[in-house]
Parts: C-alpha cells; structure tokens; sequence
C-alpha cells in the first residue's frame, strides 16, 4: 500500500484524497483547523469542500500534526494554496522530505519570491527536482466529485516517477500520464490562471464569447513566448496539460480565477471579491509573480501587462481591455 501525505484542506486537496484513496492507497490528510478534523472523523466528509464526498477512514486519516502526517509517508502531495506553501512547510525540519518523493498540485507561485514551488521545495529541502512532479491538466475538483471523465499529467524530469504516481490516479473516470516538462506544465498551469482572470474580467464588462475565444488564441502565444524565454524546450502546447487546462480555466463555471475576474470586472473590488468568494483565485498571485519574472526577460506580454494593470496599479477595468483589444489579431 503506497502512503501519501496529502496536505491541504481545499477542493482539491479533497478530490486527490478521494481518487488516492478510493485507489488504495494510504492517506494521511493534513487539514489546518481541527474542527475540520474532528468533522472528517465523526461523518466522513470535508464539512468546508466537496461536501458530497464521503470518506473510508480505514484509509484515510486526518491530522493537523504537518511532520507526523509527512514522517509516515512516501509521497506527499502538496495541496495548499500557494500564498501558504512557506509557512506550512517551514514547520518541517530541512530533512523532513529525505528519501520522500514531493508532487505539487498547487498551480501557483510563491508570492513574494517568485518561485515555481518544486522550485522552492528543491531550495528549502535540498532535494534533487529528479526527486519531485506536479499534477496539471483540465480537472476541476467539482467534476471528480461528481466522477466525471477527467484528465491529468504528471510532470517530471524522472518519466518513472511521474508514471508511477500516474499509476496511483488512474480509475475509471479518471486518465493520467507522464510527461517530462516539469517546468513548461507548472508555469502554464500558473499562467492560465492569470488568463482565465483576465477572460473573467472581460466578461465582467459585457464582452462575448467571441472576444474571449479571441483572448485565449491570443494566451496561447504569449505562454509559447514567456515558456520560450524561461525554458527553451520542444513541448506541443496543444495537449490537455497545456490547452486544455487553459481553455477548462478560462470557460468553465467551475473557474474560480475566471469567477474573481468576473468580479472585478463588474465593479467589485479585489478585496471584497476575495471576501466574498471564500476560496483562493491563485491567478490573483500569479499575475504579479509573472510580471516581476518578466521584468528581465522582457516577453511581449500584454494579457499578463493588462491583469496587472487592473489588480495592482488600479487602472479601470473598461480602459485597459479596451487597449488590450487594439493589441489582438
């Protein structure tokens, strides 16, 4: 029985919990608040996500102690938002992850630092990135609750590794494979965020589908030139880690960045979108860690440029779409 260390308390958090577990493996489930705990252990469900889901506690364990769920495991699957890597993660000791094999399913960066988190795991830890993955591709957690057909990739530059913990995820709903462009899959998943975001924002106003389908053929380019510059490598962006997480973000009802987006498009302001919504849109991050990123590589980036715009320098929503559309073929 292979153990994982699932830590984060999210939607997603809970559906790799759910297809881990009903998979047979063992996993301890590292939550924040012990009332959420104590919830999971008394009715067998996430009180706070996916509700509907319900748990076999002979397999699953939930725990808020981070370094004894993490001692007991081989794998550890890091889940959390990623304004929250740091801090949860710097309750463990710097060899806590030794002989662990970590997967990031956090499409995100570390605010502030501007890290890929493999990127910033592999610094805290010391761990070789032949050692790490992150899990990408078109799935929303409110679909595998509901086992609809889904699709993941496993990213790493060990393929074994990656199809090793394809292995674990793979049931009848859900398809999984290995890949190994570990950086081009996790700064898409970042970067589809920020264009999910901005189609929100856009929609926000009163634009249509067809602008939108126009914004993301657009995305499509601008993440070719930023991967290009960041990591040249031969990778088909036309493949579900690549696209087709992209255009499931930008359109589905499940987008929580093209919700926020939606948000503030309409009027909403950062801050009151965020209380609201209750959840964390990681686009909302991720355009200002890209944007810095791209002070030195200077990639034609207007998509990113207009979300920054708008989410930190203030400028109206209605001003900068309307320059941002003068700017599209």
């Amino acid at each position: 029985m292979e153990k994982i260390a699932m830590i984060g308390g999210g939607s997603w958090a809970t559906a790799l919990a759910k297809i881990l577990s009903e998979n047979g493996a063992r996993v301890g489930w590292w939550l924040r608040h012990k009332d959420d705990v104590q919830h999971l252990r008394t009715t067998r469900h996430n009180p706070r996500y996916l509700s509907s889901v319900q748990f076999d506690l002979t397999r699953v364990f939930p725990s808020t102690d981070v370094e004894e769920v993490v001692q007991e495991a081989d794998w550890v699957v890091l889940a959390v938002p990623a304004a929250f890597v740091k801090e949860t993660l710097d309750k463990l000791d710097r060899d806590a992850l030794k002989n662990k094999r970590v997967i990031s399913a956090i499409k995100g960066m570390i605010p502030g630092r501007n890290e890929l988190v493999t990127d910033y795991v592999s610094e805290r830890f010391r761990m070789h990135r032949e050692k790490m993955g992150c899990v990408a591709g078109p799935c929303h957690a409110e679909e595998v609750a509901l086992e609809k057909q889904s699709y993941l990739t496993i990213g790493s530059p060990d393929l074994a590794l990656a199809e090793d913990f394809s292995q674990l995820l793979r049931n009848r709903y859900v398809k999984a494979h290995a890949a190994a462009d570990l950086d081009g899959i996790e700064y898409c998943a970042v970067m589809k965020n920020i264009i999910a975001l901005t189609c929100g924002i856009a929609h926000g106003l009163g634009y249509g589908d067809n602008f939108q389908a126009v914004m993301v053929a657009n995305a499509v380019q601008e993440i070719r030139r930023f991967l290009y510059a960041l990591n040249p490598q031969p990778r088909d962006l036309s493949a579900s880690a690549y696209l087709g997480d992209l255009l499931v973000t930008a359109y589905s009802q499940f987008s929580r960045n093209r919700t926020f987006g939606n948000m503030v498009g309409r009027g909403y302001s950062v801050k009151s979108a965020q209380m609201e919504m209750n959840m964390v849109a990681e686009g909302y991050y991720a355009v200002k860690s890209i944007y810095e990123v791209n002070k030195d590589l200077r990639v034609n980036m207007p998509i990113t440029s207009a979300a920054y715009h708008i989410l930190y320098e203030k400028i109206a929503p209605a001003v900068e779409i309307e320059l941002l559309k003068e700017k599209f073929r």
